[in-house]
C-alpha cells in the first residue's frame, strides 16, 4: 500500500489569495515516513525520564526492605514484582489503547472522547481489583511451596495492602495516561512513543511507595483483627460501581469479558521473578539486587511496551483484524528482518536497540553516585549487566514481533493480549538474568582472587 500526503500553504493579502505552494509525500511502506531523529527524540526523553523513576524506585525498595513489615512477612518481597507489573499488564496496556484510539482519530469528538476514556478507567479498576488480590495470593502459594509458615493474621495483611495498592497505583496511573495522551494528541507528538514510558516513569515508585506505606499502617495496627478484612470487602465492594460505568463501551466490555488470561498469566509469570527476588535480596554475593532489579525490569518492559503499541497501531491503521499485511505474512520472521530490513517497524526497533546500552550505563553511573556502598563497583559485573541488557532487549523485541502477528492473525486486539505477557516476561528476563550476573561476578572474582593468593610469593 502506498500512501500519498498532499500539504497545501495558501497565502493571502487581506481577503485575496496571493499565491500557494504545495508538498507531497509518498510512502511506499503503508505509513507516513518518521525519520530515526524524530522517533529517537520522542522515545529517549521519556525513556530517561521513566528509568529516573524506576531508579529512585530502586533506592526506594532498597531502603524499605530492612522495615520490620518487610522482613517478617516475607511474601511481600514476592509480592513486590507482580504489583509493580500491572504497569505492564494494565497502565501500559490502557496507555496502548488510548493510543491506538487517538491514531485513528476516535478520541477528537468530546462525547466519544469521555466515554472511551471513562470506560477504559473502569476496566482498569475491575483489573486492579481482582489482580491485586490474586497477586497476594500467589505470592503466599509460592510462599508454601518455599516451606514458609503460615499465619492467617500475615495472610489478610498482605491481601489488603496487595488491593489498596493495585487499586490507588491503577487509578493515579490511569488518569496520568489519559492526560498524556489526549495532550501529546493535541500538540501533535504521537503517543505510542512518549505514554507507556511515562507511565513507567512513575509507575514503579508509586506502586512500591504504596505498598510499602499502607503494608506498615496494616503491620502496625495489627492487633485490630477486624480491620484488615473490612478494608478489603469495602475496596472488593466497588467493583459493581465499575462494572456499571465499563457498560457504556460494549468493545471495552469485552476485555472485561474475555481479557482476563492475559492480565493473569502475565502476573502468573511475574511472580516467579518475584520468587527469585526474595531468595537472593538477602545474601551478600547478590548486593545490590534490590536497586538493580526494577531498573533492569523496567527498561525490558518500557521498550518492548513502546514497540508492541507502534506495530498494533501500524495493523490497526493499514489492515483488518485477521488478515495481515503481505510483509508481515509470516509468523516466524527472520531476525534480520525484525532488526535490519527498511521496514518502519524495523527502524523502530533499532532505534529502542540503541538505546538500551547507554540508558543503562547513565542509571547505572547515576544508582552508583546516590547509593554507592549498595551496588558493585565491579568492572566484570558492569560488563556483564549491560550484555545481560541487550539479551533481554533483543529477546522481548523479537517476541514482540511474532506475538503482535500471531494475535492480530487471531483477530484479536494485541494492545491488550500481547503488551502484558511481553513485560511478564521482562520481569522474569531482567530478575533471572540480573541474578546471573551478580552470580557469574561473584565466582569470577572469587576465582581471579584464589589465583592471586596462590601466584603470590610465601
Amino acid at each position: 500500500m502506498v500512501v500519498t500526503q498532499l500539504s497545501l500553504e495558501f497565502r493571502f493579502q487581506g481577503k485575496k489569495l496571493r499565491g500557494f505552494s504545495c508538498e507531497l509525500t509518498r510512502s511506499p511502506h503503508g505509513v507516513l515516513p518518521e525519520s530515526v531523529l524524530t522517533t529517537t527524540c520522542q522515545v529517549a526523553i521519556p525513556i530517561l525520564l521513566s528509568g529516573l523513576g524506576m531508579m529512585t524506585a530502586g533506592l526506594v525498595m532498597n531502603t524499605v526492605q530492612h522495615w520490620s513489615v518487610f522482613r517478617e512477612v516475607k511474601d511481600l518481597l514476592t509480592l513486590v514484582p507482580p504489583l509493580v507489573g500491572l504497569k505492564g499488564n494494565l497502565e501500559m496496556t490502557l496507555a496502548s489503547r488510548l493510543s491506538t484510539s487517538a491514531n485513528t482519530g476516535q478520541i477528537d469528538d468530546r462525547r466519544e472522547r469521555y466515554k472511551i476514556i471513562s470506560s477504559n478507567l473502569a476496566v482498569v479498576q475491575v483489573q486492579a481489583t481482582v489482580v491485586g488480590l490474586l497477586a497476594a495470593l500467589a505470592s503466599l502459594l509460592l510462599g508454601a511451596v518455599s516451606h514458609e509458615e503460615l499465619d492467617w493474621a500475615k495472610v489478610a495483611l498482605l491481601c489488603t495492602s496487595s488491593i489498596i495498592t493495585a487499586f490507588l497505583a491503577a487509578l493515579a496511573l490511569g488518569i496520568l495516561m489519559t492526560c498524556i495522551v489526549v495532550g501529546a494528541r493535541k500538540f501533535g507528538v504521537n503517543p505510542d512513543n512518549i505514554a507507556t514510558p511515562i507511565a513507567a516513569s512513575l509507575g514503579d515508585l508509586i506502586t512500591l511507595s504504596i505498598l510499602a506505606l499502607i503494608s506498615s499502617f496494616f503491620y502496625r495496627h495489627r492487633d485490630m483483627w477486624y480491620l484488615t478484612p473490612l478494608v478489603c470487602i469495602g475496596f472488593m465492594a466497588l467493583t459493581p460501581l465499575w462494572i456499571f460505568i465499563a457498560k457504556q463501551n460494549p468493545p471495552i466490555m469485552r476485555i472485561l469479558k474475555y481479557g482476563w488470561f492475559p492480565i493473569i498469566l502475565a502476573m502468573v509469570i511475574s511472580s516467579f521473578g518475584g520468587l527469585i527476588l526474595s531468595k537472593t535480596i538477602s545474601k551478600h554475593q547478590f548486593k545490590g539486587m534490590a536497586v538493580l532489579t526494577p531498573v533492569i525490569c523496567g527498561v525490558g518492559g518500557n521498550l518492548v511496551a513502546i514497540q508492541t503499541s507502534r506495530i498494533s497501531t501500524f495493523l490497526h491503521m493499514w489492515s483488518t483484524p485477521g488478515i495481515l499485511p503481505v510483509q508481515m505474512k509470516r509468523f516466524w520472521p527472520n531476525p534480520c528482518f525484525t532488526f535490519c530490513s527498511s521496514e518502519i517497524n524495523s527502524m523502530s526497533a533499532r532505534v529502542l536497540l540503541f538505546l538500551v546500552v547507554p540508558g543503562h550505563l547513565i542509571f547505572f553511573y547515576l544508582i552508583c553516585l546516590v547509593e554507592g556502598q549498595s551496588v558493585t563497583s565491579s568492572k566484570i559485573f558492569l560488563v556483564l549487566y549491560l550484555v545481560a541488557g541487550m539479551v533481554q532487549v533483543i529477546i522481548l523485541l523479537y517476541l514482540a514481533e511474532v506475538m503482535v502477528r500471531l494475535t492480530w492473525h487471531q483477530a484479536l486486539d494485541p494492545d491488550n493480549h500481547c503488551i502484558p505477557y511481553l513485560t511478564g516476561l521482562g520481569d522474569l528476563l531482567g530478575t533471572s538474568l540480573l541474578a546471573l550476573c551478580f552470580l557469574l561476578d561473584w565466582l569470577l572474582r572469587g576465582r581471579a582472587d584464589f589465583e592471586e593468593l596462590v601466584s603470590a610469593p610465601p
